[in-house]
């Protein structure tokens, strides 16, 4: 339904009898302002939990015409009764009793609890009290149709906490424009925490304050879910106070244990909840405190990693370990070079800070330089009889971009090669397993020691490699894992580190796209499509995104 045609449903003209002319009442924005009337305005109880389930689900389905345009809308009316409007004084209000909704995590009351009894019906939701006006009511809402979206399970335990972070996200993703900012972005990107007494800048428009230890606590506990992942994303991203506050913690490992879940569990996951988890991670090491404290963190038996008994191994192991699973599975799977880029990043930003590593984790690191160089070498074969191919080729076959290919594993090596060399440059002596597993797969590194990509970043591994090897050589023959790192060990503190070469600190930033809405409206209107079981839209009308990526 267009947005003329639900304004129509919603304008009202009353006339005398034999006059003309009087202009129409617009009650579309009354409505509006009064469902935000309701939310910010009536306590959550048992007695009021379907009012304001219904009022948030209302709100929500107003704004879902966008579901029905190809193109990110930019000029709404409804935009502008949200944003310009009377509602606009409410903004503050709004976004902080959303996302209450959304830590509280309220169940939905048991029958006879109720101000409205609810009732199955086969066209969706409707109460005892005026049935039939909700009916027609809600057959305009939705927009052609209303039924039951058949699901495998229901929607949450808590649809309203559900919905209202759902609104939140919707809200927070309406288009800005240059003279109307989106007051709910600037609401989600200003407020503070109850316990800071500092003053908000006069500036600051629409900010408020809230509880950040239970926000995060929500934010952890509701990691399993897409939206929750993106509020965190969007949190971390956009308030500074937020990312602060977390960094700050000294129990982020509640907070990071379900994004590796996440990755680690990439392929029952979809793209975009990996890619969320994935640049949280990336935020998150790009500050110094965090890469050093997740080495201090000991986790114990890691029940859901299955590929190896993990009894004692630190948060930052880990992490390494998960990011790692998740570029091999990218390699032989996806092949997205947007995922390599984004976790070789997290890596590189954590590598001068890498301490203690797990014997498990150091062998990783190695094993997937393993993996690219035999990756290389098979592209290079495959480039090469293409080149002697092509020369008896027809005129018009095609000939495969292997040069690309090449490039691409190319600049993936050479990352990995800096991550190890940021490493030893670093910390080494903090990290004689990785030395350890360095020299045990010393021939791996033998072919990219005069390659003119590699040659420079190799020095400092080639200076290494030769140094321990010797120590090991005057050590003797048939030692053992112990005391071959005993030997590491003592190496490190002889090592000249003066002769290392200097290279410049590994350290990259996550950095929004342009028109980042081109990803995040889409996104975030799947989630509310599928996430919504008791709603329905019609799936043959939805064209902002195709049904197998919603």
């Amino acid at each position: 339904m267009p947005e003329e045609e639900l304004l129509f449903n919603f304008t009202y003209q009353e006339r005398a009898p034999l006059t003309y002319g009087s202009e129409p009442e617009d009650l579309l924005e009354g409505l509006i302002c009064s469902l935000v009337h309701l939310i910010i305005e009536m306590p959550l109880l048992d007695i009021t939990y379907s009012i304001l389930l219904e009022s948030v689900t209302t709100l929500l389905v107003l704004l879902s015409y966008q579901l029905f345009q190809k193109e990110i809308i930019r000029e709404s009316v409804i935009y502008n009764y949200l944003m310009q409007g009377q509602c606009l004084q409410n903004t503050s209000r709004t976004v902080k009793t959303l996302l209450y909704n959304f830590i509280r995590q309220e169940k939905c009351p048991p029958q006879g609890t109720q101000i409205f009894e609810q009732t199955s019906v086969g066209n969706g939701l409707l109460y005892g009290l005026a049935s039939g006006v909700a009916s027609g009511l809600w057959t305009v809402l939705t927009m052609g149709g209303v039924g039951s979206k058949p699901a495998p399970q229901e929607e949450t335990s808590s649809p309203l906490a559900n919905r209202s972070l759902l609104l939140l996200l919707v809200l927070s993703n309406l288009s800005s424009m240059p003279n109307r900012p989106n007051p709910y972005r600037q609401s989600i990107m200003s407020f503070k925490n109850t316990q800071d007494n500092t003053a908000i800048p006069s500036p600051t428009p629409h900010s408020f304050q809230i509880n950040f230890n239970s926000l995060y606590t929500a934010l952890y506990e509701q990691q399993k879910s897409d939206q929750a992942t993106l509020l965190l994303y969007t949190l971390l991203h956009q308030n500074p106070n937020v990312r602060t506050y977390v960094l700050a913690r000294t129990d982020v490992e509640n907070l990071v244990l379900p994004i590796l879940e996440i990755l680690y569990h990439v392929e029952k996951r979809n793209s975009h909840h990996v890619y969320m988890a994935l640049i949280i991670l990336l935020i998150l090491t790009e500050e110094d405190s965090f890469n050093r404290s997740v080495h201090e963190v000991i986790l114990k038996n890691i029940t859901w990693y299955a590929e190896r008994v993990l009894t004692e191994i630190s948060l930052g192991s880990l992490l390494i370990l998960v990011v790692i699973r998740t570029v091999q599975y990218n390699m032989t799977r996806t092949r997205d070079k947007y995922l390599h880029t984004n976790c070789l990043a997290a890596l590189a930003n954590m590598s001068a800070q890498f301490r203690s590593l797990h014997q498990y984790a150091a062998q990783r690191i190695i094993s997937l330089f393993a993996l690219l160089s035999k990756k290389h070498n098979k592209v290079l074969e495959q480039a090469t009889q293409s080149l002697s191919g092509s020369v008896n080729a027809e005129e018009n076959s095609p000939i495969p971009d292997h040069a690309q290919d090449l490039t691409v594993i190319e600049e993936v090596i050479r990352m990995m090669l800096e991550i190890i060399n940021s490493c030893i440059s670093s910390s080494l002596h903090h990290n004689p397993n990785l030395v350890y597993a360095l020299l045990y797969k010393r021939d791996l590194f033998e072919q990219f020691r005069t390659h003119p990509s590699f040659q420079d970043v190799m020095q400092n591994l080639d200076m290494v490699i030769s140094f321990f090897s010797h120590r090991l050589e005057q050590a003797g023959a048939d030692l053992s894992v112990e005391r071959v790192l005993e030997v590491i060990k003592q190496g490190a503190v002889a090592l000249p580190k003066d002769k290392l070469k200097k290279f410049p600190e590994l350290k990259f930033k996550y950095v929004e796209e342009d028109q980042p809405e081109e990803f995040f409206v889409p996104y975030v209107w799947s989630l509310a499509y599928n996430s919504t079981v008791e709603l329905y839209w019609n799936p043959q009308q939805v064209q902002l995104f195709t049904m197998d990526s919603g």
